[in-house]
């Protein structure tokens, strides 16, 4: 792995090169074949680029490999050979050998994985951006996950933070047609906190104690006395992947959805706490709703002050329908600049598009269309408000939050009154459970103590 910004860059540009040549060598044949043979050559050759593109940016790890992921289920209109490429990199990118996996258990831990652990499989049953999981037994017979970093990633996330153009140059592959610049900044200024697996195991066992216990939602227990730095062991969970759950019957994609979606619900309002780093391989689906979440490494702390003009603009737009105090609400969070020379119906329809599956109080099915939709709408730079609008670092993450929620619900095409789930968990409303998952959520708060926070 290359860990210079000049090294990286290299490597994609060989990358982009030995795609070009493919397609110039493909060039008469394309030109003299009959329409089905040149069909056949066109979909050889977006095949074999897709797999390269994968290869590459599996082997690269860090900030390039995490945009292939986010590529993977944002961006709808991805040519489906790419997107099918770059779904494996949310969970099966190209691991490291057993002797580096090894090397960093003993540089962290003291001593060789076979004798801190009474078992080790040194071979990584999942690889990711970051990291690779291994599984082992421990002393005292529990069984757990093992993340362990690959060694010089930090160097490599600070190589490619600091190369705008190379950047650039990926985003504009993996996001064709849609402005990247908030996404780019994003990365610059959050991925060095998925380096540090101290603040990772601090902020996973804080969403581990808070759903202990819960019906539907499962976060793993930390092991600190096996947690370092680059070293992060929690309780071993098994499951079944998102593109296993996607073949489920509709009814428990549904279920699945609504867990999804009340995770995210809890987290911001109740917890004031998310992962922004939401991508499907950072689940594990049980049946009957019940889903585990991983990976805490990019959790993003929300204060009452931060929810404050977030919970206003959904009181004043779905509530009070009054589009003055909606956008007011979005001028005092710093979305959009005061006094902006637009109508305000036009603030209303830009930015009333991210409340669609809370307008009504009905049913409402979230398709990948729809989730493609949102994704287009938050990247234009085009329209008239743009501009006027921002994205203010304090809900960059939160962005990040909602786009990967809509395209996760997208992908199982999940159906739900997701109104009446807001208003189980908006402060201002609170109101009674709308579904037997939302009766368990309220037993398990009342055995909690958690109702006595309640307003």
């Amino acid at each position: 792995m290359r860990r210079s910004r000049l090294g990286r860059g290299a490597q994609l540009g060989r990358m982009a090169l030995k795609i070009g040549g493919r397609y110039a060598a493909r060039s008469p044949q394309l030109v003299f074949a009959s329409v089905e043979r040149r069909t056949e050559l066109r979909h050889d050759l977006a095949l074999r680029s897709a797999e390269d593109v994968a290869e590459a940016l599996g082997s690269m790890k860090g900030a390039l490999m995490k945009l292939g992921q986010m590529a993977s289920y944002i961006y709808e209109d991805m040519p489906p050979t790419f997107r099918a490429a770059m779904t494996r990199l949310q969970q099966n990118a190209p691991p490291m050998t057993p002797e580096l996996s090894a090397a960093v258990i003993r540089e962290e831990l003291g001593d060789e994985p076979e004798r801190v652990f009474e078992r080790w499989d040194p071979i990584a049953i999942a690889a990711a951006s970051i990291g690779q999981v291994h599984r082992a037994i421990t002393r005292d017979g529990r069984a757990v996950a093992v993340k362990v970093q690959y060694p010089g990633i930090a160097e490599t996330i600070t190589s490619d933070v600091r190369n705008v153009a190379l950047l650039r140059r990926v985003t504009a592959a993996a996001f064709p047609g849609l402005d990247t610049r908030a996404l780019i900044d994003e990365l610059a200024e959050r991925l060095g906190d998925e380096v540090d697996y101290v603040l990772e195991a601090h902020n996973q066992e804080i969403f581990a104690e808070h759903y202990d216990g819960h019906p539907f939602v499962h976060v793993p227990h930390v092991v600190p006395e096996l947690s370092t730095r680059r070293v992060l062991t929690s309780e071993l969970v098994s499951g079944h992947s998102f593109e296993e759950a996607q073949g489920w019957s509709q009814h428990e994609r549904d279920l699945a959805g609504e867990t999804i979606h009340r995770f995210v619900q809890r987290s911001l309002y109740k917890l004031h706490a998310f992962n922004g780093d939401p991508h499907p391989g950072n689940y594990a689906f049980h049946g009957a709703g019940r889903v585990t979440f991983f990976d805490f490494g990019l959790t993003k702390h929300f204060t009452d002050a931060d929810l404050a003009p977030l919970v206003d603009a959904v009181r004043y737009l779905v509530f009070e329908h009054d589009g003055e105090r909606f956008r007011a609400s979005l001028e005092r969070a710093g979305f959009l600049k005061p006094g902006a020379p637009v109508p305000t119906e036009t603030v209303v329809d830009r930015f009333g598009h991210f409340y669609g599956t809370v307008l009504e109080d009905a049913p409402m099915t979230i398709t990948p269309a729809y989730a493609s939709a949102i994704v287009k709408k938050f990247f234009d730079a085009k329209g008239p408000l743009a501009p006027y609008s921002d994205v203010p670092r304090t809900y960059v993450v939160l962005q990040r939050i909602n786009l990967g929620l809509y395209a996760v619900l997208g992908s199982l095409n999940a159906r739900a009154n997701w109104r009446r789930i807001g208003e189980e968990m908006w402060p201002f409303v609170q109101a009674p459970p709308s579904s037997p998952m939302g009766i368990a959520e309220r037993e398990w708060e009342r055995a909690r103590g958690l109702l006595a926070h309640r307003a």
